[in-house]
């Protein structure tokens, strides 16, 4: 089961996005919240306060 590139959400079969670049990688995205998030406004997901990788990245520090 893949993870959201950008918030770590874990992917059920059959939803979300896949995001192709062109140098070849793959992004996975569960919303469009995610992706326009990640390729529009060009966030991190362990700087935005309500993603999950977010969270785990506070508890460590």
């Amino acid at each position: 089961m893949p993870t959201c590139s950008f918030c770590g959400e874990t992917l059920k079969k059959g939803s979300g996005t896949i995001y192709a670049k062109k140098d070849g990688s793959v992004s996975y995205f569960c919303s469009s919240k995610c992706r326009k998030n990640a390729l529009n406004l060009k966030r991190e997901g362990r700087r935005v306060k309500w993603t999950k990788s977010a969270k785990a990245f506070k508890s460590k520090s």
